[in-house]
């Protein structure tokens, strides 16, 4: 009932604000101040902690205190960040009208009207270029996976997000290839396959809670929102959400003490097990009970219990493998 009452007042307040936002989106933003403010928000800092994931190669592969090895990584981590932030400005100058109707990305700068248009334009092409030319300076075929990365997010924001099922595999994809490059520059020699298959999955689980928080969230007007909303309905995303969770866990334990690769003996990796599995059943508990879910990167650092459990996980696989 408490959520009920909560979503009908964000539905009342958006019908409330509209008026003010279209007035607002007719006139550009003064001053060069507040569109880099505007762009800032827009750039979404925040949702680079995705990047992190380049790391793990390097963590994996037993080369985490190699200076070289960890200075390129963290340059390709730079990289992906630059043109990360150039496609979130894309996909919100696509959807921007999409995103008036939304009752919390309607104040997103460019919904609001707070930056303007041919501002955000100019930015994101220049962010695209200089991480894009970073990448392929830094590493020719690092440069190869960050373009591959542009291309499926152009596909994605102009097309293939309006595609049931295919637009969650596509962002789990981005995942995938941020995990590729840091394989790439780290020059890996340890890293296991079935690591790739986990983060795959795990980017796949966290895709599909965010397309089911959007159904609660904007209800009827799911599918004026996106496309491919239409084609989703809870029982279908919890149904999928079991199968990638079990999945997840399955190929993670195994990876734990069947890789040849994995740098831990005697199937000591077992033991970060528990810790993925909180994390499942943590992230399981915010999106069913706390209704949250539609952006996990900020979940995670937000909800305390998940940023301390994923700490752990990171520390003591950081412990079995070196110490």
């Amino acid at each position: 009932m408490a959520y009920a009452f909560r979503r009908d007042l964000e539905r009342l307040q958006s019908k409330l604000n509209s008026d003010v936002i279209m007035s607002v989106s007719t006139t550009n933003p003064s001053g060069f101040s507040a569109n880099l403010r505007g762009l800032i928000r827009t750039m979404r800092p925040r949702q680079w902690v995705k990047n992190v994931i380049i790391y793990a190669a390097l963590v994996f592969d037993g080369k985490l205190f190699a200076p070289g090895l960890f200075l390129k990584t963290t340059l390709v981590v730079i990289f992906f960040s630059l043109v990360s932030s150039s496609v979130y400005i894309m996909n919100d100058l696509v959807d921007v009208e999409k995103d008036r109707q939304h009752p919390r990305k309607q104040s997103r700068p460019l919904a609001s009207g707070r930056l303007s248009r041919r501002f955000a334009m100019v930015a994101a092409a220049f962010l695209a270029v200089v991480g894009l030319g970073g990448a392929f300076w830094l590493d020719p075929m690092v440069g190869v996976v960050v373009a591959l990365y542009v291309l499926q997010n152009v596909a994605y924001s102009f097309y293939l997000k309006n595609v049931v099922i295919i637009d969650v595999m596509v962002l789990a994809l981005g995942f995938l290839l941020r995990v590729v490059a840091g394989s790439i520059v780290a020059d890996v020699a340890n890293f296991s396959p079935w690591l790739y298959v986990c983060v795959t999955l795990l980017a796949l689980f966290l895709g599909f809670g965010k397309r089911r928080h959007e159904i609660v969230l904007l209800d009827e007007g799911a599918g004026a929102h996106r496309a491919s909303l239409q084609q989703y309905n809870l029982a279908m995303l919890d149904q999928i959400m079991t199968i990638v969770i079990t999945s997840t866990l399955v190929a993670y334990t195994l990876y734990t003490f069947e890789a040849r690769t994995a740098l831990v003996s005697g199937g000591r990796m077992l033991l970060t097990v528990p810790f993925v599995l909180y994390f499942i059943f943590r992230y399981l508990y915010l999106v069913h009970v706390q209704k949250k879910g539609g952006a996990p990167d900020e979940l995670l650092l937000k909800d305390k219990p998940l940023l301390i459990n994923t700490g752990l996980w990171a520390a003591s696989v950081v412990a079995l493998i070196y110490f």
